[in-house]
């Protein structure tokens, strides 16, 4: 006999969960939280999981009040007898910090995994991670989705006659090269040196973009400060056109500002964080669909891989 299915969500993604609730099936569970004078909250479920199969929707961008909240929420259905509870992070949060670039830093990512680890999650769900190899920071199955799968047809549905795909840094260059596989493109890439975080000092650009209608790919798009001088340059050296798709729009301090200001003529981002877009150059696209049926398969034990267009 199967487990049933209950949707919770987190603050941060509660029109997601309730989008995902509602194409899996089910009414999103109800949700709770106590919040006392200092500023501590206590998040509860109103009804039993028992027995139950749990997906908890919730993005963890900043304030890390969002991930201490999923991390409440797993240690609540763990000790309330879930059978099974699985973090559905449409954003990871704390992804940049993959990796120590430099002395006395923290692996950021790394000691998130550890903490939904020790709450007690059983599996991630989660999409275009900053780099792939967070998934092995886990001892727990990593459902890693991507957002290739919603972009890519609709650039095909665009119909551009001299597409050319591009990676704004040499980081996203894998990335980029999956797209242009896909559509059978040739492949530019920016190369960009930082003297601080989110500040690019000099940029060059490696490869012919004369002619071409250039798609910039990307995991996230956070103050729009590479993607905007990449776009620039590109129309500087004759593309014909700019647009990008970035999964995750953080989209911080001047980021529609500099968009608005450059040559990038369309981005094309999902919903994996919740935001009101001040620019009518961005254009949305839902996951619901996505993650909803991703859900099915995981609680069926069916493979996702149908999920995967490149």
């Amino acid at each position: 006999m199967k487990s049933a299915v209950k949707i919770f969500a987190g603050n941060a993604s509660q029109d997601m969960a309730d989008k995902i609730a509602k194409r899996f099936g089910v009414s999103l569970g109800e949700v709770s939280t106590v919040h006392f004078s200092d500023g501590e909250f206590e998040p509860s479920f109103d009804e039993t999981v028992r027995g139950c199969d749990v997906f908890i929707v919730q993005s963890t961008p900043p304030p890390s009040e969002n991930l201490m909240e999923l991390l409440l929420m797993i240690d609540a259905a763990k000790r309330a007898s879930a059978h099974k509870i699985v973090a559905v992070m449409p954003y990871f949060g704390y992804a940049r910090q993959d990796k120590k670039g430099k002395p006395r830093v923290p692996i950021g990512a790394k000691l998130v995994a550890n903490l939904l680890t020790a709450a007690g999650v059983d599996r991630i769900m989660t999409m275009d991670l900053h780099a792939d190899q967070i998934q092995g920071f886990f001892e727990v199955p990593v459902d890693h989705l991507y957002a290739s799968t919603l972009f890519l047809p609709y650039l095909e549905n665009l119909n551009l006659p001299n597409l050319c795909v591009a990676s704004p840094d040499m980081g996203g260059t894998k990335r980029a090269n999956t797209y242009a596989k896909y559509l059978n493109t040739e492949v530019v890439v920016c190369y960009k040196h930082r003297e601080k975080a989110n500040e690019v000092s000099k940029m060059m650009l490696i490869g012919d973009v004369k002619g071409k209608d250039i798609v910039l790919i990307d995991d996230m798009v956070d103050t729009a400060g590479t993607l905007t001088k990449a776009a620039d340059l590109m129309i500087q050296k004759g593309a014909n056109s700019v647009r990008a798709c970035c999964t995750h729009a953080i989209l911080s301090g001047s980021a529609y500002a500099r968009l608005e200001n450059s040559k990038i003529s369309e981005l094309l981002v999902t919903d994996s964080l919740h935001k009101e877009h001040k620019s009518d150059k961005v254009k949305v696209i839902e996951v619901a669909d996505l993650f909803a049926d991703t859900i099915k398969r995981v609680h069926a034990n069916q493979s996702i891989s149908s999920n995967f267009i490149c």
